[in-house]
């Protein structure tokens, strides 16, 4: 199991061999591509073979998700990255007055 500070040593892009969704703790943060965009997301449970996601909305609210805790993430230097493609250009704006 990689630790956290390891994760600074991979270029942006690269998947870290055998780096999953599991391995995040409870807690952790994540970019994770929706339908339409890139939204934050974090680590809310943990089971066996299911993390649990809360996903933050434009609206302000939030929901869960559930993904296979066996699921590669990709690394953006220090940034876990659930989903392809460029995530800065389409990442939700939440809040414009902050």
């Amino acid at each position: 199991m990689p630790l956290m500070g390891q994760m600074a040593d991979f270029p942006p892009g690269d998947l870290l061999p055998g780096f999953t969704l599991g391995q995040l703790p409870v807690g952790g943060r994540l970019v994770l591509k929706c339908k339409k965009d890139w939204r934050d997301a974090s680590v809310v449970a943990k089971f066996p073979e299911v993390i649990v996601l809360s996903v933050g909305s434009p609206s302000g609210h939030t929901y869960r998700i559930k993904r296979p805790a066996e699921t590669l993430l990709l690394l953006e230097g220090s940034i876990p990255i659930l989903g392809e493609g460029s995530w800065r250009p389409a990442l939700v704006r939440y809040d414009i007055r902050w």
